[in-house]
């Protein structure tokens, strides 16, 4: 690894996966000439001479493709590459392309705002003086003429393909190859006629369908760089021009997703159920709940334990049809389950659903981790196979059988990105949960595989009559007393009757902070004389004495 390529790694603090291939895309740019007209014969005879996997661009243009699992980090690995095609190369224009909306909203906004905390140029300094200028399917129309983009300027173009190709269908040019009043010519033939374009391809097997291919290659690249979990197109091809490969089993071994394991019943025959897949489904889904219950509960005493953000998980139930769906849904809102608690924290997505109703489930899904948010339950149907990046999936309920291996390394993918960043060595913490009563020898015998993502290890036979029920943590007395004396807020929001504290307390426990407030008579005589460290300590010391003095069995429930 050159120079550059060890300052990025350790400015962008990249895990081994990125760093290696930002180690092989130094090697590869040090044999390319990265120019307009370089002959792709000779070129490809330089590439597949360092790496035998990539045996054909499948491009008009130099194209490689780097094969990492989902939740290693790829936007992130996509930072990299620019800062190090700029400051080794000076490349200066860039053009990424995304599959759809969802990725391409997440795109503009890690490489465009400094101040998000996935910002993938942190720490660069030579783009925090040049922050690069993000030009978008929604402003490159007056880019050049507002004076945005110039020789010396740094440009990102984020486009999304979906646009692209839909408006080219009937014969129709999408509207970035039409001319522009504003700019004289087209933005397209612009693009091409740069003689320093890379291209970078989110989740690159989206672009293997006749009009997006040849909307790229017209784009004349000297570089493609492209970048999936699955290199596989749309006609179950492999890709032959990956020269990187980072499976999920790969991810899994070195620690950088959760751990996912296989549950089913102890001794459950879905024989018996042939007849009847509600009452199936029905079984499934409150198993899968009661151990979503108790993952609440594990994760909120490692949030109390560790000062950590608390995370609030959330159960994808896989349906086999919209139909199906509806119907979940409606059982789960239901009074028959778990009495009704789960009403209102259920939402469906899927591939039926049109204009403003799956945009704002879209947006739904990305706020999904939000503290606000109250969504439990996500039902879907073929819609969540890749594209939104969650951390706070924990429990997988599949009621329909997966069609392939692509589609159910998707789907589990959607559950394996760590809230934390990295693992805690807490169990439940760093686990992701398939509820399989229906297909667990199948599973089984699949665990052996030592490329399988599922470890012989990690498969759960549950006893129904150990499953916990609905669980609440309460805090201590000791903790309450330490945040009475220490948090503040603790008793200004106590004291002004609003539920701001950090656990449930019964109205006993209240009743012992307020009789301690009420006994200081005129030393309080409005909130804010609550704010006097003199205050404070007298309300602690009371409280402390009125606990002593009180049957403590019966302040908590």
């Amino acid at each position: 690894m050159n120079k550059t390529a060890q300052t990025i790694k350790n400015r962008l603090s990249l895990r081994q996966p990125q760093a290696e291939s930002l180690e092989i895309l130094s090697k590869i740019t040090d044999e390319l000439e990265l120019k307009n007209d370089a002959d792709l014969l000779t070129e490809l005879k330089k590439i597949h001479a360092l790496y035998p996997t990539c045996s054909d661009f499948e491009r008009d243009f130099p194209s490689i493709t780097f094969a990492l699992a989902t939740g290693v980090g790829k936007t992130r690995l996509m930072g990299a590459f620019i800062s190090y095609l700029y400051l080794e190369k000076g490349i200066r224009n860039f053009f990424v392309l995304a599959p759809g909306t969802t990725i391409y909203n997440k795109l503009v906004e890690d490489l465009s705002n400094p101040n998000s905390q996935k910002y993938v140029f942190q720490g660069i300094a030579e783009l925090a003086v040049n922050k690069p200028i993000v030009v978008t399917g929604d402003n490159y129309e007056i880019a050049r003429v507002a004076g945005w983009i110039s020789k010396d300027e740094v440009v990102i173009n984020v486009f999304n393909i979906q646009k692209i190709s839909s408006e080219m269908r009937g014969g129709e040019k999408p509207r970035i190859k039409k001319l522009s009043e504003y700019l004289g010519e087209s933005y397209f033939t612009y693009l091409s006629e740069l003689d320093d374009l890379v291209l970078l391809m989110d989740e690159s097997h989206h672009y293997r369908a006749d009009a997006g291919m040849k909307a790229i290659n017209e784009l004349n690249a000297v570089l493609g760089l492209e970048l999936t979990a699955t290199p596989i197109d749309n006609k179950g091809k492999k890709f032959k021009n990956v020269v990187y490969e980072y499976s999920l089993a790969h991810g899994l071994r070195d620690g950088f997703l959760k751990d996912p394991a296989v549950a089913t019943r102890r001794d459950f025959d879905p024989e018996q159920y042939r007849n009847d897949p509600k009452e199936l489904d029905l079984i499934k889904l409150e198993d899968g709940i009661r151990i979503h219950e108790d993952t609440k509960v594990a994760l909120d005493i490692y949030s109390r334990n560790s000062g950590r953000q608390l995370v609030k998980p959330f159960v994808l139930v896989v349906a086999k049809d919209t139909t199906h769906a509806q119907e979940i849904k409606d059982m789960i809102e239901s009074d028959r389950f778990f009495e009704g608690r789960y009403r209102g924290k259920v939402m469906e997505i899927h591939s039926n659903q049109r204009g403003g109703e799956k945009e704002e489930n879209i947006q739904r899904l990305i706020e999904l981790e939000q503290p606000k948010n109250n969504i439990e339950i996500v039902i879907h149907v073929n819609m969540l196979k890749e594209g939104w990046d969650v951390t706070n999936l924990y429990t997988i309920i599949p009621l329909r059988a997966s069609n392939s291996q692509i589609l159910t390394e998707q789907t589990i993918g959607r559950g394996l990105r760590l809230p934390y960043g990295k693992r805690t060595g807490v169990d439940k913490v760093d686990k992701l949960t398939i509820i399989a009563h229906d297909k667990f020898q199948a599973i089984v015998e699949a665990a052996n595989d030592p490329n399988s993502i599922i470890r012989k290890e990690n498969i759960i036979e549950i006893d129904p009559s150990s499953l916990p029920e609905a669980q609440t943590v309460v805090i201590s007395l000791s903790t309450l007393a330490e945040g009475l004396q220490n948090d503040q807020g603790t008793i200004d929001s106590l004291a002004e009757g609003k539920d701001k504290a950090k656990a449930e307390i019964d109205n006993q426990a209240k009743q012992v902070l307020f009789d301690s407030i009420s006994d200081l008579g005129d030393s309080v005589s409005n909130i804010n004389d609550l704010k006097s460290a003199e205050v404070k300590k007298i309300v602690f010391e009371k409280m402390i004495a009125r606990i002593e003095n009180a049957p403590q069995q019966n302040l908590f429930k």
